[in-house]
């Protein structure tokens, strides 16, 4: 009975989570480009300005850019190294190429999201000021809209739980930092063991969850102000990392990088195999990029709405910036590492395992640095993710009662660490997907009022 409503779920949430939410993102974020001017690229340098400037409002807990950080940290995660791994295997090089064209789509829908996260901020029911979909869906479409506020609160409350987050990372060090034999043979995972009855590999699992959760308590428990603070060193510094490392790998293959863009370019538009196999290439790496950046599901206004700053264009424009790191840049220097020292040529749908033995085999030590880097990506992605549950638990229960939902965010991380549950991994899933709906009629609806304060702003930057 089980097992039947767990795949029952499942199923649902990769049928949400499949083409109605990838028309929804993509779709939706072609006719924003199309509608705006295509102000992703014709603002960008203003964009970069923008994230410089400091405001003296004092409308919000943080900077722009500790926004932004912020958001990246909670885009920045397991996605951009398992899920360009898994576009690759599956679309192959020219996968990269729609993944690219993707991004530049969805640092539109960002620039309307922050835009919207300052036009029509809110208050929770203590005074403080708030952004998010569910305000910019009651303030901008007004009060009838609210049952559609609600229901994103709601999914958005389980979307962003870190399931998957807890279960890889558990699963990826046990794979990275133990043996079966010394798994089998720790007598202190046996001493765990005879505490908790679990088996050592359980018991390992269980440590790992506790200390993740421990060091996102410390964090999380601090609230918005602690969680920019620490994404701003946290985000340069792994993003650095992880750069210096593929550099390696480019400088002790150099002469095979010019053929590897070259099949980026050449397989996005092989015809060889017909138009069928030209579209599902471009889904593939399109889907992808939708799932790294988060562009559209609602979370970035959330945390744009936090900002001090009193001018919507200039969020926005800051806010446009996070998909150009995380599915631009972070997400490129994956698929660099993967096509010059990795094979994509693998059985079934495989990502982080591909991406270990990649790094592994180009750098002493890369399999273990890698994971180093794994596990801060997917500890930033927590940070972030618990402060948008947390905003959505206000908004339907109140500020003071939201606390419980970040000991309830900071339990889960150890009970999944341990329980690789498919149909609460599918629960997830399915509320993460139903957050996009209401973000995007939103937007879409509001586009109007987002194409206006533009004109207006650039009218005067540029007199």
């Amino acid at each position: 009975m089980l097992e039947s409503i767990g795949n029952f779920i499942t199923t649902i949430a990769d049928f949400v989570c499949g083409y109605p939410m990838f028309f929804t993102l993509i779709g939706g974020g072609l006719f924003l480009f199309i509608y705006s001017g295509a102000v992703s690229i014709r603002r960008l340098p203003y964009a970069l300005a923008a994230l410089r400037t400091k405001s003296d409002a004092k409308n919000g807990q943080i900077s722009s850019a500790q926004a932004l950080a912020s958001v990246v940290a909670a885009t920045v995660g397991l996605g951009n190294i398992a899920g360009v791994t898994i576009a690759l295997v599956m679309g192959g090089p020219g996968a990269i190429f729609w993944l690219w064209v993707s991004a530049i789509v969805g640092m539109c829908t960002k620039y309307h999201e922050g835009v919207l996260a300052i036009m029509y901020k809110g208050k929770d029911n203590e005074g403080n000021p708030q952004g998010g979909p569910m305000y910019i869906i009651e303030r901008g479409l007004g009060m009838k809209w609210k049952p559609m506020a609600v229901f994103f609160a709601i999914a958005g409350m389980f979307g962003t739980m870190c399931i998957m987050n807890a279960n890889q990372l558990a699963e990826g060090a046990v794979a990275t930092f133990t043996t079966p034999e010394w798994i089998a043979n720790s007598e202190f995972l046996s001493f765990i063991s005879s505490i908790t009855s679990l088996d050592n590999l359980h018991s390992f699992k269980l440590i790992f969850g506790i200390v993740v959760a421990t060091i996102v308590a410390l964090v999380v428990l601090g609230g918005i102000k602690r969680i920019a603070n620490v994404a701003t060193v946290l985000v340069p510094f792994m993003v650095g990392a992880y750069f210096l490392m593929v550099l390696y790998i480019i400088i002790t293959h150099i002469g095979d990088v010019p053929e590897v863009f070259a099949s980026i370019f050449r397989e996005a538009f092989n015809l060889e195999a017909g138009w069928g196999a030209l579209i599902g290439v471009a889904l593939i790496g399109a889907r992808r990029a939708a799932l790294v950046n988060d562009a559209g599901v609602g979370t970035a206004s959330i945390m744009h709405g936090a900002s001090r700053n009193d001018q919507p264009v200039r969020e926005g424009l800051v806010a446009m910036l996070g998909p150009s790191i995380d599915s631009g840049l972070v997400c490129t220097l994956t698929a660099l590492a993967i096509l010059l020292c990795g094979d994509i040529n693998v059985e079934g749908v495989q990502g982080l395992q591909v991406a270990m033995d990649a790094f592994g085999n180009a750098i002493p030590g890369g399999k273990y640095m890698l994971m180093i880097i794994v596990i801060c990506f997917g500890m930033s992605s927590m940070f972030s993710y618990s402060f948008y549950g947390n905003r959505c638990a206000s908004y339907l229960f109140g500020a003071k009662n939201a606390k419980y939902y970040t000991y309830f965010f900071i339990l889960s991380l150890v009970i999944f660490a341990v329980v690789p549950l498919s149909a609460a991994v599918g629960v997830c899933d399915l509320f993460y997907g139903l957050m996009a709906f209401p973000t995007m009629i939103a937007i879409l609806k509001l586009s109007p009022k987002v194409k206006q304060a533009t004109k207006q702003y650039f009218a005067e930057k540029e007199k």
